[in-house]
């Protein structure tokens, strides 16, 4: 008969024993699971974004030269690059209630920002493109925003600059030139508030004379002040306008050149009962001071924004300020379009990037001292940027059916 000492020492063995089982047993598994996945896991892309998917594979389907094939690199090729890209700055608009409506002038320029940008290309041995995938980014230099005063007060001023006028410096710091670009040599800095008087306009550019030193300044970057300020005229003279306007009406009309609207006319055209959120009808004003700015039809970039957001009443154009789609891809469109404080951000910045890229070819002196890139240029029409801008062929069709619209309301 068997002691309990005996009981005890058996058990301890039959332990042992099931303990060595367990033990070889995950060996055996780990020995198989690296020479021979049962499973594996891989990232599948799915409208646009990465979607983790397991795939299950019966052991009687191994396929080994599959296995090697895709445990080797040997099938793809990786090349890393950077590339610089510029940061577009915002513009913000302050009202100023002791000018008039109709002026605007900077307080502080804008300046462009820098980034690197590290992307990761994939191709197969056959040099074919496979994906691209950006994974990294520096900035640089950050850009800094431009700040524009816009008249708040009662009443309104259509007061054009002319030779002889006395005006005064608005921006923090403005820059005197030898000649009317920013390329030419820089004489001295001009301070915010001095006075300075105008002896030649060209374009955007005053010439003036400061302290025994003559030379040029950027026009926006000033003011002129005057008791007697002129008011819009309304009446006859209005309607005159009105057909002046309308003649200009065309399908092939020039878009980097200003409708000439008053802002007045510009806040009745943008009235409308299809403004169910009142977008259009309360930022009014600043399509008529992209026009000062930018050289820029501004009843074209509105009827952009009419198109692209129904009228102010897309998803996008609600929650991210953006009545533009600016950023949106058609793959991903709401996230990856552009979220904006005010939608006064969003249509001075899509009238900055339509004069730059697709408006004016390479090299044209444009706003801010800036010149044209023009990327995306095929002429200054509703076709000319629809070959880039959109890729429905009926876009400037229906873009031109607004800006109809628009104009008839004058």
């Amino acid at each position: 008969m068997k002691t309990k000492e005996d009981k005890i020492k058996l058990k301890l063995k039959s332990i042992i024993y099931i303990l060595i089982v367990i033990v070889v047993s995950i060996n055996i598994v780990a020995f198989c699971n690296m020479y021979f996945p049962f499973n594996k896991s891989y990232a599948k892309e799915v409208d646009g974004k990465l979607e983790n998917e397991i795939k299950i594979s019966n052991a009687n389907e191994i396929n080994l030269e599959q296995i090697i094939k895709e445990n080797t690199n040997d099938e793809k090729i990786e090349q890393i690059t950077k590339k610089e890209e510029v940061l577009e700055y915002l513009t913000q608009y302050k009202v100023n209630n002791e000018i008039p409506k109709g002026i605007s002038y900077v307080v502080q320029e804008g300046r462009q920002g820098k980034q690197e940008i590290w992307i990761k290309t994939t191709y197969d041995k056959e040099g074919n493109f496979i994906s691209e995938q950006q994974i990294g980014v520096n900035i640089v230099k950050s850009s800094a925003n431009k700040i524009v005063e816009i008249g708040g007060a009662n009443y309104t001023s259509s007061y054009k600059i002319k030779v002889g006028d006395t005006i005064y410096v608005t921006s923090d710091i403005l820059g005197l030139w030898s000649e009317p670009s920013e390329e030419s040599r820089k004489i001295t800095t001009i301070m915010q508030g001095e006075r300075v008087k105008v002896e030649e306009i060209v374009k955007n550019w005053y010439k003036i004379s400061y302290k025994n030193m003559n030379g040029w300044v950027k026009s926006e970057c000033t003011i002129y002040i005057n008791d007697k300020l002129e008011q819009d005229i309304k009446g006859k003279s209005s309607e005159k306008a009105k057909d002046k306007l309308l003649a200009k009406l065309d399908f092939n009309m020039r878009l980097n050149e200003p409708s000439g609207l008053s802002l007045q006319q510009f806040k009745k055209v943008l009235e409308d009962k299809k403004d169910l959120n009142n977008i259009f009808k309360d930022n009014a004003e600043y399509f008529y001071y992209i026009e000062k700015q930018y050289n820029i039809n501004g009843v074209f970039v509105a009827a952009l924004g009419i198109h692209e957001s129904a009228w102010g009443t897309s998803k996008i154009a609600l929650q991210k300020n953006n009545i533009f789609g600016y950023g949106a891809y058609d793959s991903n469109p709401y996230n990856k379009a552009y979220t904006f404080s005010n939608y006064s951000e969003s249509i001075d910045l899509i009238a900055r990037v339509l004069v730059k890229y697709y408006l004016n070819p390479n090299g044209i002196n444009i706003y801010g001292g800036e010149k044209a890139v023009g990327t995306y240029y095929n002429g200054p029409t509703l076709i000319g940027v629809n070959i880039k801008y959109a890729t429905d062929k009926n876009w400037s069709s229906a873009v031109y059916e607004h800006i109809k619209y628009l104009y008839n309301k004058l």
